[in-house]
């Protein structure tokens, strides 16, 4: 994540206290969760009461002036054209003079990320500028957000130097070092899991979860919307025209680049299937966290991979998984991803025991090639002896977040 040191602005940045210790939260990441809308609109309201419809959030400005242009606001049903500026906080607003900088004139609306007192932001001239605090509307905890972030800026990182250095362990050290990044990605996942159930409730939280994988890298924040506005019980009985929902978030939807089997109008009708076959799914996956404790038990610490999955007959679990919960609509590495990163941890959050062993051994999913490959280079990965896990993926990629932030790269 961020340093310090590499910040050239500190009022652009906030040090929160997270999970496990503080961690940076910038202003950029506040600019690009109002873009892409990654927070529950239907409650925006401003600090003076008026009620927030987004038509358009604006251009996204890198440059000098506000930071989205020309955007297309509804306050209060009154339909306004203008600029948006995005700050941590109300006050870097005269922090940063923009009340004297005519470029500033035509902004109408001033989005910030903590709560203030005022109601308003004074524009030039004394000209007031509705505020509306994001913290309260976000649909996940700051932490999660700025975790999201730096995963997404691994994306596209070539792996060569992570080989360069993981070559040079050896296969004793290098085991170590991906079960501790992997200890630590499971429980920072059980943590947002928890504090998602907090926020939510059960069902909600598996409903939450359940969308925003099946969105998968590029359609996230656009599901997480979904689930917002559309509670499980109204997909429940097939009442939901999953053609209209997806009409109706057309320009949020990213599509370019996004493979077809991964198209969010595909995803959708199939979470519709899920739900008209097993409508009470999250019930379902609360009732079969003893089957998964006593085969994460099995598992042990320490096991090779693939005797570990033939103790704890992973294979025809996998299976009645995909049966009894889902009614068998997601299958193959889009339900290991279910699996892996919504129903373990939110049963591990519910206190479930044994569950990080039968993670760490659990099929890869949809895992990089280029990480699974760079595994495979370093004798983690190959051939029946030594299937692709998802635990070591998951080490690997702690790793590099951890190499990244001390580093810068």
């Amino acid at each position: 994540m961020t340093q310090r040191a590499a910040i050239p602005n500190v009022s652009a940045v906030a040090e929160v206290q997270g999970l496990y210790g503080p961690f940076f939260f910038s202003e950029m990441l506040l600019q690009q969760i109002w873009d892409r809308r990654d927070f529950s609109e239907g409650d925006a309201r401003t600090l003076d009461g008026r009620g927030v419809v987004i038509i358009h959030p604006g251009r996204w400005n890198r440059l000098g002036g506000p930071d989205f242009q020309n955007a297309r606001l509804r306050l209060d049903g009154q339909e306004i054209t203008g600029d948006v500026e995005v700050h941590l906080r109300e006050a870097d607003w005269a922090a940063h003079r923009h009340a004297n900088d005519p470029a500033y004139a035509n902004v109408g609306l001033h989005v910030v990320l903590f709560p203030v007192s005022e109601t308003w932001t004074a524009g030039a001239g004394g000209k007031r500028i509705p505020v509306l605090v994001l913290l309260p509307l976000l649909h996940r905890g700051l932490e999660e957000y700025a975790a999201e972030a730096a995963v997404e800026a691994l994306a596209n990182r070539p792996l060569d130097r992570a080989h360069a250095e993981l070559v040079a362990l050896a296969p004793a050290e290098l085991h170590r070092l991906l079960a501790r990044h992997a200890n630590e990605r499971w429980n920072q996942k059980v943590g947002f899991a928890r504090e998602r159930i907090r926020r939510l409730g059960w069902e909600a939280a598996c409903h939450h979860a359940a969308l925003e994988i099946l969105g998968y890298r590029f359609n996230r924040a656009p599901m997480l919307s979904v689930a917002t506005e559309y509670p499980l019980e109204s997909w429940r009985g097939g009442k939901l025209d999953t053609a209209e929902v997806f009409e109706g978030r057309r320009e949020r939807w990213a599509l370019q680049g996004v493979r077809p089997l991964n198209h969010p109008r595909l995803r959708l009708r199939q979470y519709a299937a899920w739900v008209a076959s097993r409508p009470d799914w999250p019930e379902r996956l609360e009732g079969l966290g003893g089957v998964l404790t006593a085969a994460g038990l099995t598992v042990g610490e320490g096991s090779d991979t693939r005797v570990a999955r033939k103790a704890a007959e992973l294979t025809s679990l996998r299976e009645r998984l995909a049966g009894e919960l889902c009614g068998d609509a997601v299958s193959g590495s889009r339900f290991d991803n279910l699996v892996c990163d919504g129903f373990l941890p939110l049963l591990a959050a519910c206190d479930a025991d044994g569950l990080e062993s039968l993670w760490r051994e659990w099929f890869a999913g949809d895992a990089p090639a280029d990480r699974v490959k760079l595994l495979r280079r370093l004798d983690v990965f190959g051939g029946v002896a030594k299937p692709s896990a998802h635990g070591a993926l998951q080490g690997l990629l702690g790793w590099m977040l951890t190499h990244e932030s001390r580093t810068g790269g």
